[in-house]
């Protein structure tokens, strides 16, 4: 695909400027191809992986021509599967009409109805919620589709897994005849494809972006899951533990990699950034002193990093997840050039989970778990390097013209207390923060169940067989590892307990499954 800008795509300049503040250079794959046609007025079928920007794909043009109408008339209804999703969709739309003067909001289950009725009397442009909260709200008669403009349905695969067929067509009947609709999907199943035309026009436009299945087989790769308010300490745990000497980082946004970049100088990184907004002389410059090792840290944009050709680069970080998968093979790729052995880390909150484990199918390679290093596990390392630069000092005997210096502590302090305090300043110096608490692998408690690949069972089965038994929510389950008649999985402590005690000795694929603590990892 011919690389295009946004502003190729023909959005107004308030989109676009909103689109820059977020900070994306460049349309992903399914943003540059069906845009173009949802302005155009077409209902459309958008086919593409989670995490490729399928918000933007259609926030962009939904906000496009949006015109506050008069009267509490709602313009567009989202339909997404998880209330998850919904907060997070409504969240990037309100980034995306930042210019315009919409009102948006979520309505899901698990919040007190009231406070949605109170936002909805007080009037709504744009609504985004789970099939089981909106359709409550039409039949209380406090959500009115009958004028919309648009109508999306978000993740609908996942929605038709989880039960939401009866609910979603229901909704759809309330809906205007005129409107414009749009089904973003990752997979078209036959109940996929028999609404789409049921309910969309004849001419519907189907964008579908093909996944490539490409492998890096000399970079090993691994994740660590994190919470958010936990990702640059993690990664400065990471640094500090690994002491790589040459890496690039990858941020989603220019304004990630700025953020970036002053996060890890005001801790003492040698680090430097590039992307869209710097001129070619800055990225030249910034490449060289890279290149030649005057910079460890690269901190860089899909964009900015493309044509990037240096050796010898250890570890590649994906401090973000790329907006389009396919971005991340050419990321990673970065390291492990000319049959060397390379490293790549991903940083990822359980909402991100399902986007790595397609990343892991598209790249067909194995995406190890890895524990958050603990302040001990830094200690540890950063002694053992000190222990030998002090032996490597002592063999050389350079060190003799400090001896009077020591002499002169020895009349009032103990000379291994010297010793310590001047290893203890080495130590300040060399990592890069002040380490608090973080959520590690440790609150994980890894389960065995007695159900497997020969019973059918898939992540989502498994998942919505925790929500419905159990109340836990994917953010609350890590790693899943199914194999043949059994399967691992590692959930958090807080809801392990419950988990074994409400899914014990219940039916999942149609066998009793027997669910205890692992004995081993």
């Amino acid at each position: 695909m011919e690389n295009r800008n946004f502003s190729d795509l023909g959005l107004n300049e308030h989109i676009l400027k909103a689109i820059d503040d977020m900070g994306f250079e460049e349309p992903s794959h399914i943003q540059s191809e069906i845009i173009p046609f949802l302005l155009e007025g077409h209902d459309a079928i958008g086919q593409a992986q989670t995490g490729t920007g399928k918000t933007l794909a259609f926030g962009a043009p939904i906000l496009n021509g949006f015109v506050k109408r008069k009267g509490r008339i709602i313009d567009s209804i989202i339909l997404t599967p998880t209330r998850e999703l919904a907060i997070q969709v409504s969240d990037e739309l309100n980034r995306i009409g930042k210019y315009s003067d919409s009102n948006i909001i979520p309505v899901y289950g698990g919040q007190p109805i009231e406070r949605q009725i109170f936002a909805l009397k007080k009037g709504v442009d744009i609504v985004v919620g789970t099939p089981g909260r909106v359709l409550d709200l039409i039949r209380r008669k406090l959500l009115d589709l009958s004028q919309i403009h648009f109508l999306v349905l978000d993740e609908a695969d996942e929605m038709l897994n989880m039960g939401f067929i009866d609910d979603i067509e229901d909704i759809i009947k309330g809906c205007s005849v005129e409107r414009q609709t749009m089904l973003f999907s990752a997979t078209m199943p036959a109940e996929i494809k028999k609404l789409s035309k049921r309910y969309m026009k004849s001419d519907a436009k189907h964008v579908a972006i093909t996944k490539s299945a490409m492998t890096v087989s000399t970079v090993s790769q691994y994740y660590y899951e994190i919470k958010h308010k936990d990702r640059f300490e993690t990664l400065c745990r990471i640094l500090d533990v690994d002491d790589p000497t040459s890496v690039i980082l990858f941020c989603k946004t220019k304004k990630g990699v700025d953020e970036l970049v002053e996060s890890m100088q005001s801790r003492g990184y040698n680090v430097e950034g590039m992307h869209g907004d710097m001129n070619q002389n800055q990225r030249l410059n910034t490449l060289r002193k890279f290149r030649e090792g005057n910079v460890e840290f690269l901190v860089a944009t899909d964009v900015a990093a493309r044509g990037i050709d240096v050796e010898n680069v250890s570890h590649v970080i994906n401090y973000d997840l790329p907006q389009d998968l396919e971005s991340y093979v050419h990321r990673i790729g970065r390291t492990g050039r000319a049959n060397k052995e390379g490293t790549a880390y991903t940083l990822v909150t359980p909402r991100e989970y399902i986007a790595l484990k397609q990343i892991e199918k598209n790249t067909k390679c194995k995406i190890k778990r890895k524990e958050i290093p603990s302040i001990d596990d830094i200690f540890t390392v950063r002694y053992r390097s000190m222990l030998k630069r002090v032996k490597e000092t002592l063999d050389k005997e350079s060190y003799k013209k400090f001896v009077p210096l020591a002499a002169d502590l020895d009349d009032e302090y103990n000379l291994v207390d010297v010793a310590a305090a001047l290893m203890h300043m080495v130590y300040s110096n060399e990592v890069g923060y002040d380490y608090g608490d973080v959520d590690t692998a440790s609150d994980y408690v890894r389960l065995f169940m007695t159900v497997g690949r020969m019973d059918n069972l898939t992540p989502k089965q498994l998942l919505q067989f925790f929500n419905n038994k159990a109340n836990v929510n994917r953010e609350d389950v890590g790693d899943i590892d199914i194999l043949n008649k059994f399967t691992f999985v590692d959930v958090h402590e807080k809801a392990s307990a419950g988990i074994i005690q409400k899914c014990a000795g219940k039916k999942l694929c149609g066998r009793k499954v027997k669910v205890e603590i692992s004995n081993k990892k």
